[in-house]
């Protein structure tokens, strides 16, 4: 697993190229495509050298080619995908695991050229080399990147020494010294805030979009992102103790503690292969006890052949090629499964945890509810809108999204009162906007109805009486409801939210949607507790849902982390496993459904790939069967899978 935007595979690598880019007349190459060429370039090689040797064998244009020059010009062909197998056989054999599939592949096609099948040989070790390459593919898809994690980073701190601000590393500052921070500048280490106040975007390590504004005193932590004028911090803690360090490394332990899914090829060969090798080597020896004619030649053949056939090249080619499929269907349903394997753990998650803002609501502040008490909507609205048009808080720009006629009222003298509002002159009154604390602090006696209030309010005051209120809250997404719905329907058990916002509103969204269980308030350690306790309880396998950066750690540590793309942070999109690419949240669903239609699919495509192995290898054992026939049952098997795995593509995942 938003975007295209970008590819999401590439946005660490991309997100800079700028900086090193430039026009001087030359071409330069993408390493990451130079290397990827590298990657292809022995089995493009191999094929190229195959085709032609078995063009001039079958068409004898070249009475030359026979003899040590076509035995060279097929080693030639077999080297570049043969050797890395041999080599790995080898080195396997030296670490004291004799019964790999590397062995096997070595033993049966340097059988098939010491038995003068040349283009067998080559044919069968390639067929092996581009399945090896298709799995090499979906497992680095799998792999989580946590590089984004470094442009969240704090890269420099401005601190007080010898008279002067100088910038250093955030590590290299101690306890206790003075730091400042400018406009947009992140908070490099946790502090004590020395200003007067200041406003924060504090998105990183709660994920919610609503700034917070401190005062004087109060603690501010790093990783948040100063929004407005400069700001002076007494450092609290060492960078390696910060909020932003503490996340950081929440991720690294939370991806090192996820578990590695072994190729299912190399579990089957350690059983698969000695069987093999044994049944091989008793092929060509027992029946000296038993036929009468034994000529040995003979039954080496036969037992080579029979090495041939048993290769797993349609077991290596069509369990991939049925992950593929899922994935195409997948990415066409706008769900990016960032590796095989996911596909695999999204079948067998039983439980739920998503996140509140962003995920299951569109992280946007609008009015809920307009309360006017003694003048009319439309003039108490014009008194709000004209204080709130001096402001650039994002819940101010909700306000001014209210459609009104005529917005010609005009504040003059505004200030803003720190943690609560703002106080100012409009038409020759006195207004104040902003909290509770305000009003009260200015002998405005405020109705006992809004301690009931769980949104965010913002209330006013015209001439010392209280006008009215606005309620403002993040909408739910169109599909929300229908998200749950359908997870529960998909044969989840528990449906669980958990959110940095405060608990009262979490636990009003969660009841509106029917969640089983929520709990607000939560810090990124928080959740990642809370989803480490569920993973304890028996046969429970957890999905968590976010998109924020405080997210990365509990989408690291889940059985499957599944981000939001489209406003998702860098961090969530590349630490999560799967990514819902526009962002709705009906599609978890759909993913859960995909991963199980694509699970069947992948074990259809074993037992084909099994029951026609089975039944040429005894047929090649009665000496009934060749290399030749042994190649096409492979190449057999593979179509037959690709035929299945197209389904994937046709299917209906409404």
């Amino acid at each position: 697993m938003k975007k295209k935007k970008v590819n999401l595979r590439d946005i660490d690598t991309q997100e800079h190229a700028g900086e090193h880019s430039h026009d001087d007349g030359h071409n330069h190459s993408d390493p990451e495509s130079v290397s990827k060429f590298k990657t292809y370039l022995p089995a493009i090689f191999s094929f190229v050298m195959l085709i032609a040797g078995i063009a001039i064998d079958y068409f004898d244009v070249f009475p030359f080619f026979k003899g040590w020059l076509r035995i060279g010009w097929y080693i030639v062909a077999y080297i570049p995908v043969g050797f890395p197998v041999i080599k790995e056989g080898w080195n396997s054999i030296k670490n004291g695991d004799f019964f790999t599939e590397f062995l096997l592949m070595s033993i049966a096609t340097l059988g098939a050229f010491a038995i003068g099948e040349y283009p067998e040989g080559v044919a069968v070790m390639l067929f092996y080399a581009v399945g090896e390459l298709f799995q090499s593919a979906a497992v680095n898809r799998a792999k989580s990147n946590i590089k984004a994690l470094l442009d969240v980073r704090p890269n420099e701190a401005l601190v007080y020494r010898d008279g002067d601000y100088v910038s250093v590393d955030p590590e290299t500052v101690e306890i206790g010294e003075k730091i400042q921070v400018r406009v947009g500048e992140k908070v490099p280490l946790d502090g004590i805030l020395l200003s007067e106040k200041g406003s924060f975007n504090t998105a990183a390590l709660t994920g919610e979009s609503k700034p917070d504004t401190l005062t004087k005193d109060k603690s501010v932590f790093a990783g948040s992102i100063n929004l407005d004028g400069v700001i002076e911090i007494e450092t609290t803690k060492e960078f390696k103790d910060s909020s932003i360090a503490r996340i950081l490394d929440l991720v690294q332990n939370a991806t090192a503690r996820k578990s590695k899914t072994e190729l299912f090829i190399r579990k089957f060969a350690r059983i698969y292969t000695p069987i093999v090798v044994f049944l091989a080597i008793g092929l060509t020896f027992i029946p000296y006890f038993i036929v009468a004619d034994y000529v040995f030649q003979d039954w080496l053949y036969r037992a080579l052949i029979f090495l041939v056939i048993s290769c797993p090249c349609a077991l290596v080619i069509s369990i991939p090629l049925g992950y593929f499929g899922g994935l195409g269907a997948a990415s066409r349903n706008g769900i990016l499964f960032k590796g095989a394997s996911f596909l695999d753990s999204m079948t067998k998650i039983n439980t739920v945890v998503m996140d509140k803002t962003g995920t299951v609501t569109k992280a946007v502040f609008k009015i809920k509810e307009i309360k006017s008490i003694s003048l009319e909507e439309k003039e108490f609205m014009k008194y709000l809108m004209a204080m709130e048009e001096q402001s650039t808080h994002p819940i101010a720009m909700a306000i001014m999204e209210y459609k009104a006629e005529g917005t010609d009222f005009e504040a003059t003298g505004v200030s803003e009162v720190a943690g609560k509002g703002l106080k100012g002159t409009v038409n020759g009154k006195t207004v104040l906007v902003g909290n509770k604390t305000l009003m009260t602090s200015n002998g405005i006696e405020v109705p006992s109805e809004t301690d009931a209030i769980i949104e965010s309010i913002v209330m006013v005051s015209v001439d010392g009486y209280f006008a009215g209120y606005v309620t403002i809250a993040d909408e739910l997404k169109d599909d929300a409801h229908q998200a749950i719905k359908d997870i529960r329907e998909a044969g989840i058990s528990k449906i669980i939210m958990l959110s940095g916002d405060k608990d009262s509103i979490t636990q009003q969204v969660a009841k509106e949607l029917g969640i089983d269980w929520a709990k607000g308030g939560q810090l990124p350690e928080d959740k990642l507790n809370e989803v480490e306790q569920l993973q304890k309880q028996p046969d429970t396998k957890v999905a968590f849902i976010g998109d924020g950066i405080n997210d990365a750690p509990v989408l690291a540590t889940s059985d499957v982390g599944i981000a939001m793309g489209g406003l998702g942070s860098d961090v969530a999109i590349e630490t999560a496993d799967v990514i819902i690419q526009t962002d709705q949240p009906s599609k978890i669903a759909k993913a859960i459904r995909i991963g199980r239609s694509t699970r069947g699919i992948v074990w259809q495509n074993i037992g084909l790939a099994f029951g026609v192995k089975a039944l040429v290898l005894v047929l090649g054992a009665l000496g009934m069967a060749t290399m030749w026939e042994a190649v096409f049952a492979d190449v057999g098997v593979a179509i037959l899978a690709i035929l299945n795995a197209v389904r994937l593509q046709k299917m209906k995942w409404q």
